[in-house]
């Protein structure tokens, strides 16, 4: 047995995210770097960035950038596990409101 099984890697929440057609169930980043993005493990949520692939997305996004967000949100728009996605993430409602 090491110390690192039974240490927590950082809080974390769980977040459902598209997985192709189906849903997910993953974990959200609450701290380090990659804070606010959905990851498989938390422990991914402090793993040491890759710089090449930092390098690269940064150019990617240079020269393609409006295109990607267009097509991400035709993708966001009109399909429907992200509509699903949407819907799960959302806090399940306590009954009515009183004013």
């Amino acid at each position: 047995m090491r110390a690192t099984e039974f240490i927590l890697e950082g809080p974390t929440t769980r977040a459902y995210a598209k997985n192709g057609a189906t849903q997910s169930l993953k974990f959200r980043c609450s701290s380090g770097p990659r804070k606010g993005q959905v990851r498989a493990s938390p422990a991914a949520c402090n793993a040491p960035i890759n710089i090449n692939k930092s390098k690269t997305m940064k150019l990617t996004k240079k020269r393609q950038g409006g295109m990607m967000a267009r097509k991400a949100s035709v993708t966001k728009s009109a399909g429907t596990s992200a509509n699903r996605t949407a819907s799960l993430n959302k806090p399940k409602s306590r009954g009515r409101k009183k004013i």
